[in-house]
């Protein structure tokens, strides 16, 4: 069990607001618990999708899922009644429940503005700005 993992508690607040298991047809889902531990893993680790330990299953069922619940809502819906029980327990102060809108400006060279001393780019010569000015040749 890694540290991310939901606990038994947690699982219990967290169950009845996630979709119903699958489609009634088909292929049974793999279990919405363990589905969530691995969205958590990547979320916590940073990890590539494809990097997904095997005990969660392939990382494309993860990844489906994932997106699924992004579309459709299922993750606002998760976020907004979390926030309605820690609030009811007076556990959110609100003057600090904030969306960072903080930017950290690139270096110009990751603009592609290049170095300093390095090779500039080139100057537009005289005869390509006229032929660049000139009447079409074109007839059509």
């Amino acid at each position: 069990m890694y540290p991310h993992e939901l606990t038994d508690p947690q699982w219990k607040a967290l169950e009845p607001l996630l979709p119903p298991n699958g489609p009634k047809r088909g292929r049974p889902w793999r279990d919405h618990r363990t589905i969530l531990n691995a969205i958590l893993y990547i979320l916590r680790t940073g990890a590539p999708w494809r990097y997904l330990p095997r005990e969660y299953g392939p990382w494309q069922t993860a990844f489906g899922r994932f997106r699924r619940w992004v579309r459709d809502g299922t993750w606002d819906r998760l976020v907004e009644a979390l926030q309605i029980r820690l609030d009811r327990a007076g556990q959110i102060d609100w003057d600090l429940w904030c969306v960072d809108g903080s930017n950290v400006r690139a270096h110009r060279d990751a603009a592609g503005g290049g170095k300093k001393g390095g090779p500039k780019s080139p100057t537009t010569t005289p005869w390509a700005a006229r032929a660049g000015a000139s009447a079409r040749s074109s007839t059509c």
